[in-house]
C-alpha cells in the first residue's frame, strides 16, 4: 500500500462537473489499495474574484483581513469536494491549514512554513478516510490565519506529503507534465518523463509558470518525488527526482522565458565597499525582490549596477533607489520596462562546454541584443 498526496489546482475543480470527476479519480486510487490524501486549491478564479471584491469594498486591505478573505475560497473547495467523495461511497473529512496542523510565520499574505504537525492527517488516514486539506494556508505563531501565497497550494501538498513520509506527490493541472519550452509559444515543445529537482527549479526561477517555485524547493530539500500531470488526461505526466549520478544527461533540457521583469541601472556609483550593500538592503527592506545583478568594471573611481526587479515593483523601488543615489554619490538611475529573459537549462551544461556561446550565436543570427548575462552550473 503506497501513500500518495493528490494536489488539484483552481481549473481542475472549477466547478462541480470537475469536482465529480476528482472525486471519481481519487476514489479508483484508493480502490487500487493506496491511501490518499488530497490538497484543493480555490475553485476556478475565485481567488481573483475575492481580490475584486476587496478592492471595491476599500483601498484599505489589512493583511490578517486578506489572509481570512483568500483562504475562504480553499475552504469551500475542500467541503465541497468532500461531499463529492461521499456521494461516491468514500469516507472522507476535510482540514484547514491549521487543522492539518500548518504552523507558519507572521508574514500575511505571503506566509512561509514554519512546522507541520500532521497529527489529525494521520488519525484521518488511520480511520481508513481520505483528509482533504485546504491547500496554502496555515496559522500563524500568533494564532491567525495566514495565506501562503500563489501557488502555495503547491507547497502544502509537497510539505504534507514530507511531514507523512508519502510515497509520492502529483501536482494535477491544466498541462499534461513539465515541457522543454512553453507549448504556446513553440508547438514542437515535448513533454519531459522526468527531470532533476536542480533542473526544474531553475527553469520555475527563470519563467516556468508550474509548479511553484517555492513548493519545488521544498521538494529538493526534503527528497520529495513529484508527478506533475494532467487532471484532464490522467495520462502519465513529468517525474521529478534527485538526480541519478550514473545517467547521461541532456545538454539543455529546457528553454524558458520571462517578460514579467524590468531592468534598473544605478550608474556612477562609487566603487568602494558597502556602497551595493546599501542598496539592496533599502530593496529588501521594501520587500522588492531583486533578480539578475550585474556590476561594471570599474572606471575612474566610479562603476554601474544593473539588476531586474519584478513589473508591479518597478515604481517603488525607483522611487527609493533615486533617493539612495543622491545618499550613495551615484550619477542616477535609469529603467526599461521592455526587456525579456530567455534562460537555456540543463545539468550536462557542468560537463559540456560551448553552451553559452552556442546560445549567444543564436541570438545574434536572429538580430537579438544581449544586455545582461548571468548563469549558473546549469543555467545561462
Amino acid at each position: 500500500m503506497a501513500l500518495i498526496v493528490q494536489k488539484f489546482g483552481g481549473t481542475s475543480v472549477a466547478d462541480a462537473d470537475r469536482m465529480r470527476e476528482v472525486a471519481d479519480h481519487v476514489a479508483r486510487t484508493v480502490r487500487r489499495g493506496d491511501q490518499v490524501v488530497l490538497v484543493v486549491s480555490a475553485m476556478g478564479k475565485e481567488t481573483d474574484e475575492l481580490l475584486r471584491l476587496a478592492g471595491e469594498v476599500s483601498v484599505i486591505h489589512p493583511g490578517r483581513e486578506m489572509d481570512m478573505l483568500i483562504t475562504a475560497g480553499e475552504r469551500k473547495a475542500m467541503a465541497l469536494v468532500c461531499m463529492a467523495l461521499h456521494h461516491i461511497g468514500v469516507d472522507s473529512e476535510s482540514f484547514t491549514g491549521s487543522q492539518a496542523g500548518f504552523l507558519t510565520d507572521t508574514n500575511h499574505q505571503n506566509a512561509k512554513i514554519v512546522d507541520v504537525r500532521p497529527d489529525r492527517v494521520r488519525a484521518s488516514l488511520d480511520a481508513g478516510r481520505v483528509p482533504v486539506l485546504g491547500g496554502s494556508q496555515g496559522v500563524s505563531t500568533d494564532n491567525d490565519v495566514t495565506f501562503l501565497g500563489r501557488g502555495g497550494s503547491d507547497t502544502t501538498a509537497v510539505a504534507i506529503a514530507h511531514a507523512l513520509g508519502a510515497d509520492a506527490c502529483e501536482l494535477y493541472t491544466d498541462v499534461t507534465g513539465v515541457f522543454t519550452t512553453d507549448p504556446r509559444v513553440v508547438p514542437t515543445a515535448r513533454r519531459m518523463s522526468a527531470i532533476s529537482f536542480d533542473e526544474l527549479l531553475e527553469m520555475t526561477a527563470t519563467g516556468c509558470p508550474k509548479p511553484a517555485m517555492r513548493s519545488v524547493e521544498y521538494a529538493r530539500t526534503h527528497g520529495v518525488r513529484l508527478h506533475v500531470r494532467s487532471a484532464f488526461t490522467w495520462q502519465e505526466g513529468t517525474w521529478v527526482d534527485e538526480e541519478v549520478p550514473d545517467m547521461e544527461q541532456a545538454i539543455v533540457s529546457a528553454v524558458t522565458h520571462d517578460t514579467s521583469e524590468a531592468k534598473m541601472t544605478l550608474a556612477g556609483v562609487p566603487d568602494q565597499p558597502g556602497v551595493a550593500a546599501t542598496v539592496f538592503r533599502a530593496l529588501a527592506d521594501l520587500e522588492v525582490n531583486v533578480d539578475m545583478i550585474v556590476q561594471n568594471v570599474s572606471a575612474q573611481g566610479v562603476t554601474d549596477i544593473s539588476f531586474t526587479v519584478p513589473h508591479a515593483d518597478l515604481a517603488r523601488a525607483m522611487e527609493h533607489t533615486q533617493r539612495l543615489a543622491t545618499e550613495v554619490g551615484a550619477g542616477g538611475v535609469t529603467s526599461d520596462d521592455s526587456i525579456a529573459r530567455v534562460s537555456v537549462v540543463g545539468a550536462g551544461m557542468r560537463s559540456n562546454p560551448g553552451v553559452a556561446a552556442t546560445m549567444f550565436e543564436t541570438l545574434a543570427a536572429a538580430g537579438v541584443n544581449i544586455q545582461m548575462i548571468s548563469t549558473s552550473a546549469i543555467r545561462v
